[in-house]
């Protein structure tokens, strides 16, 4: 019955022709055959045209499940000379995941391997499978651990497949179509709640170090260091108090000062208040059994559990045990502490780390807000949970200011609340090389505000050069800070060598320069659902070059960023995306064509980059370090291509205000025509937000002939040449 498979308002329909049943929807539909149960997914890529996208293999069963241990199986057909895939969340190596055999089980990775490590701290059971020229995407909406098997796995008695196992629970999955990678991707995320938008402030410049809030001195030492950015003039937006703020010698004890090494918190919070820089305070859920909250915890039936009472588990230097997020108590006592300990003393954000509930014991059970669940088919929940008090409460401490908090771990979902990074990275160029595919791997997975720790967090201290290169690597992706645990004592800092410190201060520059189009693009990946950061073959994948393993990122529609990866190395080679327009060099002027490689001069001081030809983008016009991601002017640099017209999109508010004030916010729409012999620029605004600049200034390429002509509505934000 029709009415039995789909709600009343389904664009859907059910057929039935001898043994296959047939679900059509408007862009995809299954054909599912009975007997032997198989379904094959196709999905219309033309109008009236549909293409075979996903389905079961042949052969034998394509489902099984393990009476013994409870694994549930899922076999797929394969291609193995066209078939792609990508995604699985924080997944290191190549963005191609053809040929690997990956798992989603979360752990504290501390120093992995950034081509080779897995599994790591998401539990992401999202890919997207393209060949024939087509993606779609797949969701496996299950909380247990998943193994993926893209290839490495051959068995002579079965043509080429693919695997998915689940260790235990159900097997749910979601198709999603495309036909592109775009559609496909923005089809899942929006599913999944969207993307959470951030304060304009959280993409300025951030610093911490764990050696700094662990020292014995640290109040003294993180003032100084408070001082040391003021002084000289640093556009530092925010810094991060490391989990030392908690710790008496090795051991951390959440929502406590130790107050020997911060005899006046209150007052430190204060000073970064008046400097205007933004503070950020390590969470951890886990209380160590010698904690002051535990016994009394315990006693009230806290924590995840096993048959003894709490369950207990290695934690930092000691045995703790884990707060249950799905137990009201638990939720209350966090945003108890979370408030007091935390936001009452002037920290403006909960920092969610070490959450990836590293519990193994087979009888650990959660609450599950009254129906107990085995704690190995919930582990990730617990931290989505986690981060979602911390951010309910932070709400409900400054409801009129947009929420930012930040998780390390989680589940599709967490960037519904927060932004999240690549975790604990080592210091190398072989990690920095990697780190950035795995950016563009997390971004095509759905994370698209994410970033990494810049210099490294763990291993030898960065030389110089490194650190330099590396802040610029990182000068265009969402989130930019320093965060260091050194041996020595060191801490990655835009002062740890003085000769670095100018080139750096550039790269930041670079940064807030471009704070406008970063911010728009971020607005977009809330509204549109797609990627900050993006591998060429997103926007270009026409061009079959972009398809192979490449250094390059492009930063929204219009950047093409290309950092450096190599020591002592002052050239860049770089492919550049057939496009009809080229390419413009961000630095010099200079127009390229699309389709070919060239050779870029690369100095210490710059990170190459290029726009593409018929790009708007949006800059602040006079930047000033002090305004920070404030900055009020703004200019328009117009990169013409030959002829035909481009969009763009200028998102403004005051950076601030909470998500739900939709009247405090201007949207500029910009059209630009290209002619022979003419440029013409119009603009349209929609909101009512009154707007900190009356003019935007339009900047031209040097050299450009063409008579240009600018049109604004009257009484509104003027163009100026």
């Amino acid at each position: 019955r029709r009415d039995s498979l789909f709600p009343p308002d389904a664009n859907a329909a059910a057929t039935r022709d001898s043994d296959t049943l047939v679900l059509a929807g408007s862009h995809l539909r299954a054909r599912i055959a009975l007997d032997p149960f198989a379904v094959t997914w196709q999905q219309q890529v033309a109008q009236g045209q549909w293409q075979s996208c996903c389905g079961d293999r042949d052969e034998s069963y394509a489902y099984g499940v393990s009476e013994r241990s409870g694994t549930l199986h899922h076999w797929c057909k394969r291609d193995p000379a066209d078939e792609r895939y990508f995604g699985l969340g924080d997944k290191t190596g190549p963005i191609d995941l053809a040929g690997r055999r990956l798992r989603t089980r979360a752990l504290d990775a501390l120093g992995y391997d950034a081509k080779t490590g897995d599994p790591l701290y998401k539990h992401w059971p999202f890919f997207l499978d393209h060949h024939a020229g087509h993606a779609c995407g797949l969701y496996y909406d299950t909380l247990a651990e998943c193994t993926f098997d893209f290839g490495a796995e051959h068995d002579n008695y079965h043509g080429r497949y693919r695997a998915t196992e689940i260790a235990d629970g159900d097997l749910d999955l979601y198709v999603f179509a495309g036909p592109t990678l775009r559609e496909a991707l923005a089809r899942y995320v929006a599913a999944i709640g969207g993307t959470a938008l951030p304060p304009r402030w959280t993409l300025g410049f951030a610093n911490t170090a764990m050696g700094l809030a662990d020292a014995s001195d640290a109040q003294q030492r993180i003032r100084d260091f408070l001082g040391h950015a003021e002084g000289d003039g640093f556009p530092l937006s925010s810094f991060h108090f490391g989990s030392g703020y908690t710790s008496r010698g090795k051991q951390r004890y959440v929502f406590t000062w130790n107050l020997d090494k911060f005899p006046e918190p209150r007052h430190l919070m204060t000073a970064f208040a008046q400097a205007g820089v933004r503070t950020v305070a390590n969470l951890k859920p886990c209380l160590l059994n010698d904690h002051p909250a535990y016994a009394q915890l315990a006693a009230d039936g806290a924590f995840i559990r096993d048959d003894a009472g709490p369950c207990l588990e290695q934690f930092w230097d000691g045995w703790g045990a884990h707060l249950d997020f799905t137990r009201e108590g638990d939720r209350d006592w966090w945003q108890r502490g979370l408030q007091e300990q935390v936001l009452d003393v002037g920290i403006d954000v909960g920092w969610n780390d070490n959450n990836e509930y590293e519990i193994w014991g087979e009888r650990a059970v959660i609450h599950g807000f009254g129906e107990t669940l085995p704690m190995l088919r919930a582990r990730p929940l617990q931290p989505l949970l986690m981060t979602r008090a911390t951010y309910d409460q932070q709400a409900r401490h400054k409801p009129d200011e947009r929420v930012y908090t930040i998780t390390r771990a989680g589940p599709p979902g967490l960037q519904r609340w927060a932004q999240t990074w690549t975790g604990d990275n080592s210091t190398s160029w072989h990690t920095m090389r990697w780190n950035q595919r795995m950016a563009l791997t997390m971004s095509l997975s759905g994370m698209f505000n994410t970033g990494h720790d810049i210099g490294g967090f763990d291993g030898p201290v960065p030389d110089a050069e490194m650190l330099v290169r590396w802040t610029q690597a990182c000068c265009l992706v969402p989130r930019m800070i320093m965060n260091s645990w050194k041996a020595d004592g060191s801490v990655n800092s835009p002062w740890l060598h003085p000769e670095a410190t100018a080139p750096i201060r550039a790269a930041v520059a670079l940064r807030l320069k471009l704070m406008p189009y970063l911010y728009t693009q971020l607005w977009r990946a809330t509204r549109e659902h797609l990627p900050v950061l993006r591998p060429t073959l997103f926007d270009f994948g026409d061009d079959r070059e972009t398809w192979a393993d490449n250094d390059e990122m492009m930063v929204g529609p219009d950047l093409l960023a290309a950092p450096v990866f190599e020591p002592h190395a002052r050239t860049r080679r770089v492919y550049l995306p057939r496009t009809p327009h080229g390419w413009f060099d961000w630095w010099t002027g200079m127009h390229h064509a699309g389709g070919k490689t060239v050779e870029v001069a690369a100095p210490l001081h710059r990170l190459p980059l290029f726009v593409r030809g018929g790009a708007l983008v949006p800059t602040t016009d006079i930047p000033h370090d002090s305004a920070r991601t404030e900055e009020p002017s703004r200019a328009l640099l117009w990169f013409p291509g030959k002829d035909g017209s481009e969009d763009a999109l200028l998102f403004e508010d005051d950076g601030l205000q909470n998500a739900h004030t939709p009247d405090r916010r201007v949207v500029h729409r910009l059209r630009a025509v290209a002619h022979a012999a003419s440029l013409q620029l119009t603009l349209a605004s929609d909101g009512h937000w009154p707007l900190p600049y009356r003019q935007i200034r339009v900047v031209l390429p040097a050299g450009e002939k063409r008579k240009v002509e600018l049109v604004a509505p009257a009484g509104g934000v003027a163009l100026r040449a």
